[in-house]
């Protein structure tokens, strides 16, 4: 339990002497927009997520085989448009991809223009959301969270990929104590899990509550903080 509490703390405040410097807390915070986004993204876009691909494969074929309330289209779009972001954070990881804290700053800039565009467009669409502006948002809510995966597995960092939960999940029980494993990580990988938790369960409550809209407004100032700190750290040699 001690070892769980100190990997979860160095997690959200890294030691001087981390390899990974202020990465950790960087990319949790990045995790918890996910949550926003996709919570978004499913309640307002037409039973879809632009960060989570997995359900998407699965919502096609629940199309197809019938079930009403889920469409081909919606997931179609997010599908090609996450392809299209990992491409361009491939290309990006390709030229910049040793400079960590360029690299982190300069993806969660161009993220967080796409938010800015998500916004503008939740914002003249109202509620609910219709198919003229609901594809162009899925388009660019795609891109950015293609683009964020693809960084993210080009940084590395353990257990933060910040969209994937399953492999997170599966490491904290798989690699428990219980399983013979040595625990290592369960402290950071928790953290990952509450953090997108957190990310959805505020962008729902958003939703239902106040408006539409505040889930991206609220991921769109965190991504730019993030971008911000990138590059503050960045230029301070931190990253």
């Amino acid at each position: 339990m001690t070892s769980l509490f100190r990997e979860a703390h160095e997690t959200l405040l890294p030691p001087k002497d981390s390899k990974d410097g202020p990465l950790p807390p960087l990319l949790v915070a990045v995790t918890f927009t996910t949550g926003l986004v996709d919570a978004f993204s499913f309640l307002e876009l037409g039973r879809v997520f632009v960060a989570n691909m997995t359900g998407n494969v699965v919502f096609i074929a629940f199309a197809l085989a019938g079930v009403s309330g889920f469409s081909i289209a919606p997931s179609l779009i997010a599908l090609g448009s996450f392809v299209l972001g990992s491409l361009a954070g491939g290309l990006l990881g390709s030229h910049i991809g040793s400079q960590r804290g360029r690299l982190l700053g300069t993806c969660t800039g161009i993220e967080a223009s796409c938010l800015g565009v998500a916004v503008i467009l939740a914002v003249l669409a109202g509620n609910p959301m219709p198919a003229d502006y609901g594809y162009p948002t899925i388009v660019v809510l795609g891109i950015s969270m293609g683009l964020q995966n693809a960084v993210a597995r080009k940084l590395a960092v353990p257990d933060l990929t910040t969209t994937v939960l399953t492999l997170t999940l599966t490491g904290i029980v798989a690699d428990s104590h219980l399983a013979g494993g040595t625990g290592s990580r369960a402290g950071r990988r928790l953290i990952a899990v509450l953090a997108m938790f957190a990310g959805a369960f505020v962008g729902v409550v958003s939703i239902l509550h106040t408006s539409v809209v505040y889930p991206l407004a609220i991921a769109l100032i965190v991504i730019a903080s993030v971008s911000i700190a990138s590059w503050t750290f960045s230029r301070g040699n931190k990253i």
